[in-house]
């Protein structure tokens, strides 16, 4: 018996390794979790307060606001990478299973180059390697740091959905492709007409959790220099002046902000893998 797609799982693999071992799911008991340690944490800063001090929850309420303009980058940033490399790696992971040499061989060098760079190390990339303005006949281009980010972080995402395209029509049967060649389908046909659709299904969750990873990634555009959560976050710390209570309030405030996003799309795929898993 085959088991369903680990919710958090990164690589597609599982997609034909059914014997992978049980992995970590998220669930509401984490976000109560977390919850509760921001509420222990904040009420134990609040208590030691100063009295001239603003207490911590008036500080989050304050705060709040541009903390939500922060996080709304992030996901406009995890949005628009995961729509670029996903139309990408379909037209990557396409090749890949391509018979053709000419067309696989350079495709699975570009996927294993990019799915194992370090994302840190592509957003630096970006970052240095295009330059804000450009140049292209007798239009000119802004390219800001977030936009940057997201065609740093839209490389790695772009080999990922190349890996999920190919797994997915890895997994299914042979049957399939012999029964539709005996009926006179071209490969064309077979795989548009006949395996992609069924593929379709068992890659969209390995697609949704791939986009999870992306969501909390994105607070690595943080480190060169995007205005997202995070570096609002610091922002805040620096604005409240030396204020060591308010460091942990604010960071697992950010931290419940990411989970409240990210757990349905999590709860999500947990009921998709279980409707579509791979039986042998």
């Amino acid at each position: 018996m085959s088991k369903p797609f680990a919710v958090l799982l990164p690589l597609p693999e599982i997609l034909h390794h059914h014997s992978a071992p049980a992995r970590f799911r998220l669930s509401l008991r984490h976000g109560a979790a977390l919850l509760g340690l921001l509420l222990l944490v904040s009420v134990a800063a609040n208590a030691a307060d100063a009295p001239a001090q603003a207490g911590v929850f008036t500080v989050l309420a304050r705060w709040t606001p541009l903390l939500l303009s922060g996080f709304a980058l992030n996901i406009l940033i995890s949005v628009m990478s995961m729509s670029v490399g996903t139309i990408l790696g379909a037209f990557l992971g396409l090749a890949l299973i391509s018979p053709n040499r000419v067309l696989s061989a350079p495709a699975w060098g570009v996927t294993q180059f990019f799915r194992n760079a370090p994302w840190l190390v592509l957003l630096f990339f970006m970052i240095f390697l295009l330059p804000y303005h450009m140049q292209i006949g007798p239009f000119t281009f802004t390219a800001p740091d977030w936009v940057k980010a997201v065609i740093g972080l839209a490389l790695p995402v772009m080999a990922n959905v190349a890996e999920i395209v190919r797994g997915g029509v890895q997994s299914i049967p042979n049957g399939q492709w012999e029964a539709s060649e005996s009926l006179g389908f071209t490969r064309r046909q077979q795989l548009w007409q006949i395996i992609l659709p069924q593929a379709l299904r068992r890659m969209i969750p390995p697609w949704m959790n791939l986009y999870a990873i992306l969501t909390t990634s994105t607070t690595l555009a943080s480190i060169v220099g995007v205005n997202d959560v995070v570096t609002l976050a610091a922002q805040v710390l620096s604005a409240e002046g030396s204020r060591p209570d308010l460091l942990a309030p604010i960071y697992g405030y950010v931290l419940v902000m990411f989970f409240i996003y990210i757990y349905p799309i999590a709860w999500a795929t947990r009921r998709l893998e279980t409707k579509y898993q791979v039986r042998n």
